[in-house]
């Protein structure tokens, strides 16, 4: 008797670290900050495809604390970059019913970027669809960091027992803590390392190293990467018997 197998799940959250736009731009002959405009563009359509993929949960690597070591002119149009994005995007992404959310060390950015992020989350509270996750100035172990110095303090307080610290108590002050674990993770360029991105949520995820540059990442890629997925087999350190 033919039985019908269940399907498997599609990623529940995806994290991209979306690199190669410097050197988009430069095959094409233009400034590194070309690659970075043609880039932005990509976001709102791999926003606009996870409902269809299943994809609940979007995270995207926009700047890490290790960025700050380009060239001043390429990282103040970053900076002139999100927010222009913020600006231009609030409305369609409130009206694609995205929650946004931001991760990183906030207050290492200049004001009104980060009155704009601000905003921004406010507006798209009550969103309940996508869940967009933005990461600016974001590094892994800044984040480990900040919330080691925050249990920390807690425990100083006497609000935390030391004996009750575990592996399931420093995620609660991770900037991610209202998130689950990423899923799968994807990388683009052809660059083979993680870059410091979500050391500590990404510990079971499965990754994808893929050549794409990210501004030729299409929903098509993306769609690919996420049937990939389900062909994996997850056991998290087990085995079936």
């Amino acid at each position: 008797m033919n039985q019908t197998s269940t399907p498997r799940r599609a990623p529940r959250h995806v994290a991209i670290i979306m690199d190669g736009n410097g050197r988009w731009a430069t095959m094409r002959g233009r400034p590194r900050l070309f690659g970075h405009h043609a880039g932005a563009k990509r976001v709102r359509e791999i926003v606009e495809a996870c409902p269809d993929q299943g994809v609940e949960y979007l995270t995207i690597f926009g700047f890490s604390t290790e960025n700050w070591k380009r060239t001043q002119i390429e990282v103040a149009g970053l900076m002139s970059l999100f927010r222009r994005y913020i600006q231009k995007e609030a409305r369609a992404l409130k009206a694609n019913n995205v929650r946004v959310r931001f991760i990183g060390d906030r207050p290492g950015l200049d004001i009104k970027l980060q009155n704009l992020m601000d905003e921004l989350e406010d507006v798209t509270r009550e969103c309940d669809g996508t869940n967009l996750t933005i990461a600016l100035n974001y590094g892994g172990r800044d984040e480990v960091a900040r919330a080691t110095k925050r249990l920390a303090e807690d425990v100083a307080a006497g609000r935390l027992d030391p004996a009750d610290v575990d592996e399931e108590t420093l995620p609660q002050y991770l900037d991610t803590h209202v998130l689950p674990d990423p899923d799968l993770v994807i990388r683009t360029s052809g660059e083979a390392r993680i870059s410091n991105f979500l050391l500590w949520q990404s510990a079971y995820a499965e990754y994808e190293f893929i050549d794409t540059l990210w501004p030729d990442f299409s929903p098509a890629v993306f769609a690919g990467l996420v049937q990939n997925y389900t062909q994996r087999d997850r056991r998290y350190g087990g085995v079936k018997v």
